[in-house]
């Protein structure tokens, strides 16, 4: 394990340990101006468990994420890409969704 990427390491192993398909776990590593800036992808089913309740894992990940870049004297940052039809238009579907068990509801 280098000193300079052992951010990416440990997320990776971190990321790993926590999901069920871990050969799915993808991490690019970027540096610039503004430090580093890890981006994270997993597999769809395995969100659930990265992201956890009320969004408690994820924030646990980037608190120790930014702990191993201080030890190396970097400013870490940890992005979570949303998976494919994750985005604006899963959530209008489901809000559509909702709107029609309503009105089945009414009589």
């Amino acid at each position: 394990m280098t000193k300079v990427a052992s951010d990416q390491d440990f997320l990776e192993y971190v990321i790993k340990a926590l999901v069920d398909h871990p050969e799915d776990v993808k991490i690019e590593r970027k540096v610039d101006e503004m430090g580093v800036l890890l981006s994270l992808k997993v597999n769809p089913e395995d969100m659930g468990q990265i992201i956890g309740k009320a969004g408690s894992t994820a924030r646990a990940i980037r608190s120790l994420v930014r702990i191993v870049g201080l030890k190396n004297h970097a400013r870490v940052n940890l992005k979570i890409e949303e998976p494919e039809g994750a985005g604006p238009r899963a959530q209008g579907k489901r809000a559509l969704t909702e709107e029609k068990e309503l009105e089945e509801l009414k009589l």
